[in-house]
């Protein structure tokens, strides 16, 4: 696995360990996740694997194209709001990864996305 592949493997173990926290501490999900969390878990699965960014993928939080329906990137707004802090206590690892992978500036295919995505809020 190449540091690329590593990177997006780190990206989902990261948003499973945050809905798992979130799930347990919120709904009582000890063994598995309640309904609600599993929609959540499957669409963060689908979204991953579909990012158009691949390797290059930046965090959530600095990427230029949102992908999560607005109903959806709420939940994870939620999720993350929740599970974020407490990271740091039950997975530090992780928690600091995902911290120093927010500092990384935008690859160069996600800056021409993100210029693409301002130009017609610009010019309209």
């Amino acid at each position: 696995m190449n540091a690329a592949e590593r990177r997006v493997a780190r990206e989902w173990t990261t948003i499973q360990a945050m809905i798992r926290l979130y799930c347990r501490d919120l709904h009582g999900g000890r063994k598995a996740l309640c309904e609600e969390c599993e929609a959540l878990r499957a669409c963060a699965e689908r979204r991953l694997a579909k990012c158009p960014f691949a390797e290059e993928k930046p965090t959530c939080v600095t990427c230029p194209v949102h992908c999560y329906e607005a109903a959806m990137r709420e939940r994870v707004r939620q999720v993350m709001r929740h599970a974020g802090p407490r990271m740091l206590l039950r997975h530090p690892i992780l928690a600091l990864l995902h911290l120093r992978d927010e500092k990384l500036p935008l690859s160069e295919k996600a800056a021409r996305i993100a210029e693409r995505l301002r130009r017609p809020a610009q010019e309209g």
